[in-house]
């Protein structure tokens, strides 16, 4: 029983005013952001009695900015769950433990809006909440994400000061819809303010801007006394009539073209910015302006590590040109819909947007979905109320080219309200929601993490039957196919990108669609000792919470992209370039409208990593869809190993980034690497002949190198249940004990035998290490590996570690780079020489984990104190081209794998080198498909030959 009953009444309160668009607009309007009187109570019993009334004394109270959420200014905690209500699932009821927030501020109101109709607009409280003004309560409303308006003309007192209250609460019937995989943290989050809509105003509008044949269709729905202004095109109607205006030039994400329209009455003046475009399903195909769309997208929570959803139009700006600039066109709005101002940036600077509507559901699986409102009749009012919000305050955004109905809500007779609301009033936008196993509320083929194999399956119109109803199933096998969700950025990773893509590419019916997602939801905190790191489920003493899965995404918290949105960037860059069988560069234009003149393609020759030679491609502009074959601008030289690198950057500004952007790039080797030759020397091979591992190695003290099969469990191998890191462990990987079988001199060097294997198997692997001096000091190390016995599961690595002296500190290497690579990760790794240090190799992860490898490494140097170590691979035979991976840390991999976050990595006083054999790719297998086969590492014989001298 709750004294506030409206909590647990799932239907939308009928004093709140209908939606409508959200518009800029010459009426007067007064911002209520900024510090409100608050106070937090733990139950709605115990909020103060009589707060909202003018005479209140409310001076012991804090402030409480708005827009925030109370628990990230000390108010309770914030608690992540991934599906799981935090409370019973016993709907519409909420528990009676309910923290209620109060809010309270003054506001004056100009004496000239008597005679208006006064409006106060919410554009986003969690919960649920109930407003007063001036003591008279006005309204209530749920929905977290949407805006809500309230009449508040008989209770405001123009001229005079005037008391808003304002009482929030965590938890409501609505919170039953709202599981949607994030942090659960309540308040006013988004903008409040007060509206003086003047009578013969522009209440709503609806713009339809379609584009057919070379020319635009105008028709604005407005109050039958506005004329519709579009002065760049010479219009001048009445609202409602309709204008085919020839030679307008269509909005589409890569040429966001936008016109200004007015809409005008005596009363108020409306701005709104207009595409052209038309969205259309035909032939089995979703089209804009009818061509193929392919979406490069991804799924975007709202978050900010220190405001959690309360983002500012600088955050939004942020995620904006940081999508632009790795060549990211579509963003699905997860899963709720995001702030206006967001719609507006994407209508601006051109990204296909699903508007999802603020639904979830998801912690019902728990129960087989008992009880779900999704198909409860009862609940089919607020359904349809929330997609009326949503659709109303979105429709005139060109940038929106779906609707969505909300995610993982399983299905029923509410989906079919809000999806006929939307086709209804709305015809031209297609409906999406995957959750429906038919696919019946939904115009396009939805699924989430369907793997490469069964992506290809549905690219050819072969998948499986979904439902029961044949003839529903043969029109889902029909539409156009889109993943709303795959490659699981969690941690290291996406694996397996560039084989999603190739499906793309190569089935029409594929689409694309939307990594999951777009930024890791850490909150900025502290530990005991005062040291920042990035908190996830269970750091703010959460009693029920689902640990780092809040930390998923391509940009880590404070905004930084990770190595994931690198290799996404290059996987789907919209300009291929590759060398031909013949020896010739083809450039393939992956653009849906723009051809490559907006393009230049600087190129640049380098031996060994070292630049000898530079120009600049002429190429063609070639149209969108199109490839060119051009003769190679420069030809090989001299007998090193060189490489053409040619990139294709902004030939000037655009919005989203400066004049020299790079968008793609590829490159084309010129010269193989000379098979290099090590010439022995004479010498001692300083070796502990006990343990079989070097002491001393070209001046330096080591310990090492030993076989290692470990690494430590990356998100992908540890979440899946029955995961791979299970079975690591279950072997026993991580605790590898050694057995030296013998040491022997032979040929001017020394061969060390030793049985690498865990304990109370009887599989293992045999090492053979032959240690032979070269000339100018140094080593030569001809290592090969023999399994033995039957392992019983794949393996993540084979490599060798060893410890090195803490003055190593800088890192050069001349192979893959910049960045972080695995054997599916590695798209965006070029040919080239670069320079770092031990720190900056490792790739800070919310949740600690294996990183920073570099592969098809020629030669890597490690130095610092005035020595250094100089590492080379030398082909084994034919076939081997004669490179490796490296990882350089502060840290061992037990290190890595005990840490939960990065402060808990405490530098050692040593440097731990590992040089792979072999590596297991990455995967997405902590949501989604595993490591694909041919990524996968099963114990096998390997070999490596390494030079190993002073640097």
């Amino acid at each position: 029983m709750t004294s506030a009953p409206y909590l647990e009444d799932p239907r939308p309160d009928a004093r709140m005013l209908p939606p409508r668009a959200a518009v800029r607009s010459d009426a007067p309007r007064m911002s209520l952001n900024g510090q409100w009187r608050f106070e937090l109570s733990p139950t709605v019993e115990e909020a103060p009695a009589g707060f909202a009334d003018p005479g209140f004394d409310d001076a012991g109270w804090a402030q409480l900015p708005v827009p925030a959420h109370w628990q990230l200014h000390g108010y309770g905690k914030p608690a992540y769950t991934n599906t799981r209500y935090p409370f019973p699932i016993d709907p519409p009821h909420v528990p009676t433990e309910n923290p209620t927030g109060s809010y309270r501020r003054t506001v004056a109101v100009p004496a000239d809006w008597a005679g208006e109709r006064i409006v106060l607009r919410f554009e986003g409280v969690d919960s649920c909440f109930a407003v007063w003004v001036n003591g008279h309560e006005v309204g209530t409303a749920q929905g977290s994400r949407l805006p809500s308006e309230f009449d508040v003309t008989e209770v405001v007192r123009p001229g005079a000061d005037n008391l808003v209250a304002v009482r929030v609460h965590q938890w409501s019937a609505g919170s039953y819809l709202e599981d949607q995989d994030m942090w659960w943290m309540s308040g006013i989050f988004r903008e409040v303010s007060l509206l003086a809509r003047p009578a013969s105003g522009v209440e709503d509008v609806f713009v339809h801007a379609g584009y057919d044949d070379g020319a635009g269709m105008l028709r604005v729905e407005a109050p039958a006394n506005a004329r519709v202004l579009v002065p760049e095109l010479g219009i001048d109607v009445a609202a409602g009539e309709e204008v085919r205006v020839e030679g307008v030039q269509p909005w589409s994400a890569e040429v966001p073209r936008l016109y200004d329209v007015a809409v005008v009455t005596p009363a108020e003046r409306v701005e709104l910015r207009v595409g052209f475009r038309t969205v259309r399903i035909s032939g089995g195909l979703l089209t804009v302006n009818g061509n193929r769309v392919l979406l490069r997208g991804v799924n975007r929570h709202e978050f900010h590590p220190d405001r959690g959803r309360a983002v500012t139009e600088q955050d939004m700006l942020d995620d904006v040109l940081l999508m632009k600039r790795h060549n990211v066109n579509a963003v699905r709005t997860s899963h709720y819909p995001p702030h206006p101002r967001f719609l507006e940036l994407c209508d601006e600077y051109g990204l296909y947007v699903v508007d999802e509507c603020d639904l979830e559901t998801h912690g019902f699986v728990h129960v087989g979905w008992r009880g779900n409102p999704t198909d409860d009749p009862t609940w089919g009012d607020a359904y349809e109320d929330r997609m009326r919000r949503m659709v109303e305050r979105d429709k005139n955004h060109p940038s929106v080219i779906m609707w969505s109905l909300g995610n993982e809500s399983w299905t029923g007779r509410n989906l079919e309200r809000m999806y006929r609301y939307a086709k209804d009033r709305d015809p031209g936008r297609p409906v999406h929601y995957e959750h429906c196993p038919d696919g019946r509320w939904s115009d396009v083929y939805s699924r989430m993490y369907a793997s490469q194999a069964e992506t290809d399956l549905i690219g050819r119109r072969e998948e499986p039957a979904r439902g029961v109803d044949p003839v529903q199933d043969a029109a889902r096998r029909e539409a156009p196919f889109v993943l709303c969700e795959y490659a699981h950025a969690m941690g290291n990773g996406p694996g397996g990108l560039t084989e999603y893509q190739e499906l793309f590419e190569a089935h029409p019916r594929c689409q694309g669609g939307f990594v999951w997602e777009w930024i890791d939801h850490g909150l900025r905190t502290r530990d005991a000792q005062g040291r920042e790191f990035f908190g996830y489920g269970g750091d703010f003493g959460e009693e029920l919470h689902d640990g780092n899965f809040v930390a998923d995404g391509l940009l880590f918290p404070d905004r930084t992209p990770s190595p994931g949105l690198h290799e996404f960037a290059k996987v789907i860059e919209p300009v291929r370039i590759a060398g031909t069988p013949d020896g010739r560069l083809r450039v393939t234009n992956l653009h849906e409208v723009l051809d490559l003149g907006h393009l230049r393609f600087p190129w640049a020759v380098e031996e060994d990593g070292v630049e000898v030679e530079s120009g600049e491609l002429d190429v063609p502009h070639v149209a969108a869809g199109e490839s060119v074959e051009l003769d190679l601008p420069a030809k090989a030289g001299g007998d090193a190993e060189t490489w053409l690198t040619v990139r294709a950057v902004l030939a000037g500004d655009e919005p989203w980034a400066p004049t020299g952007h790079e968008i793609g790039w590829g490159q084309v080797r010129l010269v193989e690497r000379p098979r290099g030759a090590a010439l022995p020397g004479s010498g001692a091979v300083a070796l502990d002949r006990v343990r079989g591992v070097l002491t001393e190695l070209a001046g330096l003290t080591v310990d090492g190198p030993r076989l290692d099969a470990w690494r430590a469990p990356t998100d992908n191998d540890r979440i899946p249940r029955d995961s791979a890191a299970d079975a690591w462990r279950a072997i026993g990987l991580h605790r590898l004990r050694h057995r030296v079988v013998d040491v022997r001199d032979e040929d001017g060097g020394v061969v060390v035998r030793t049985r690498t294997a865990p304990a109370a198997l009887d599989a293992g692997f045999l090492s053979t290490m032959r240690w032979v001096p070269l000339a100018g000091g140094g080593l030569l190390l001809d290592v090969s590996v023999q399994p033995e016995g039957e392992w019983p599961a794949p393996i993540p690595r084979l490599g060798l570690v060893c410890s090195l002296p803490a003055e190593l500190d800088g890192v050069t290497w001349y192979g893959g780079g910049p960045g972080e690579a695995y054997p599916d990760t590695r798209r965006a790794a070029r040919i080239g020489r670069f320079t770092s240090s031990v720190d900056a190799l490792q790739t800070p992860y919310v949740m600690p984990q294996e990183n920073g490898r570099r592969a098809d490494v020629r030669w890597a140097e490690l130095t610092g104190g005035g020595g250094g170590l100089r590492i080379e691979a030398l082909p084994t035979g034919e076939g081997d081209p004669g490179t490796f991976a490296f990882t350089a840390r502060r840290w061992t991999s037990a290190d890595l794998d005990a840490a939960r976050h990065p402060v808990d990595l405490v530098p050692r006083d040593r440097v731990w080198l590992t040089v792979d054999l072999a590596h297991r790719g990455i995967g997405t297998a902590s949501c989604g498909p595993d490591v694909l086969p041919q990524h996968e590492l099963h114990a096998a014989p390997v070999r490596l030959r390494l030079a190993m001298t002073p640097a």
